[in-house]
């Protein structure tokens, strides 16, 4: 299981529910357009299976990084911690 950052520029604001709504079902939202979260190799093929079928591709972005598990512990925030105590501090 590895840990993603998924963030996205969507043009339709359908879409933009839909591709909201799919990150939801699979990570923790940190921002409006960010999600972050630990997933299996089955999970992250649905997942981006489902935004590939939603999206746009020629008005629409979604960004999938993979984050090494050793670069969470280097995590900052800044400002107000987020309420969630899933998100890796």
């Amino acid at each position: 299981m590895n840990m993603y950052v998924v963030m996205y520029d969507i043009a339709d604001p359908k879409r933009l529910a839909a591709i909201a709504k799919i990150c939801e079902k699979y990570l923790i939202r940190v921002q409006k357009s960010v999600f972050e979260g630990d997933l299996g190799k089955a999970e992250l093929h649905a997942m981006r299976s489902d935004i590939e079928d939603t999206i746009e591709p020629s008005e629409d972005v979604v960004f999938i990084y993979t984050v090494p598990r050793v670069a969470v512990k280097d995590k900052i925030i800044l400002g107000k911690e987020p309420d969630h105590p899933y998100i890796i501090t």
